[in-house]
């Protein structure tokens, strides 16, 4: 059975006083939610003091929001894997919509990023989704399939099974439009469809969480749905009682795989 999985994407968002006045809610609440993994993804500066506050709690795991595509040299301001590593995280966030629209990364450059995460153990949350425009001329599944395809090719199927997958409906972000829960569940389908092509094993253990705009009042709709194995939570994850209601909302998970 997968464990359902609850990310944070605090993005560019934070200060060590809101991770003061955050974190001890939300530790409290998940040491009452064991069966749910919890991911907070703070910004760079904060990943020291985001384990120091959430140690207590085994189910809170802290993420990095990116990695270098490198592992060490002469790339100012970029961060390697190890580095991250090194400084308590287990997981990092790779692929996200904002970076490849607005860092330019293709999937190429995704795969290189989860060859280094693997390498240095960390646990990539692998971000796909398709464009409106990609939406509207049908090209959901071949978008998606291309996108999964160039990491695999990458580090090969046994390696994909640390991997966990973030589905963005991109064409939902900002436009005014809303992925339903039946929309977001048929491509989770997809996603392990394609999981399934390479193995039944890696379609079985993948997990695939839900990436576009989790609210309390969405989420418990959402995880009902047979292929949605939790959530990635952006502007409700500042909030600590928005974020843990949506925690509260996982437990239905466990009764629906």
């Amino acid at each position: 059975m997968r464990r359902p999985i609850v990310a944070a994407n605090w993005k560019l968002n934070g200060s060590l006083a809101m991770l003061a006045s955050l974190l001890p809610e939300i530790v409290q609440h998940a040491q009452q939610h064991n069966q749910v993994e919890i991911v907070l993804a703070p910004p760079y500066p904060y990943l020291q003091a985001a384990v120091d506050h959430t140690i207590v709690a085994d189910n809170i795991h802290i993420a990095a929001q990116n990695i270098a595509r490198q592992e060490q040299g002469a790339f100012t301001g970029e961060v390697a894997a190890a580095m991250v590593r090194d400084a308590g995280c287990e997981y990092v966030i790779i692929g996200h919509s904002e970076r490849r629209q607005y860092f330019a990364e293709d999937n190429g450059m995704v795969a290189e990023k989860v060859t280094r995460a693997l390498d240095a153990g960390l646990k990539p949350i692998l971000c796909v989704g398709e464009s409106l425009q990609e939406r509207q001329h049908n090209n959901v599944s071949r978008v998606i399939t291309e996108q999964i395809r160039a990491v695999i090719d990458a580090v090969g199927i046994d390696r994909m099974q640390a991997c966990t997958f973030a589905y963005e409906p991109v064409w939902a972000i900002g436009t005014g439009q809303t992925a339903t829960p039946q929309q977001a569940q048929e491509v989770h389908a997809i996603i392990r469809a394609q999981l399934r092509d390479y193995a039944d094993l890696l379609a079985a253990n993948c997990r695939i969480i839900y990436g576009g705009s989790v609210k309390p009042d969405s989420a418990t709709e959402l995880f009902l749905q047979a292929d949605i194995d939790g959530g990635l939570i952006g502007g409700a994850a500042l909030d600590a009682q928005q974020f843990n209601q949506i925690i509260s909302s996982v437990p239905n998970l466990e009764t629906t795989q």
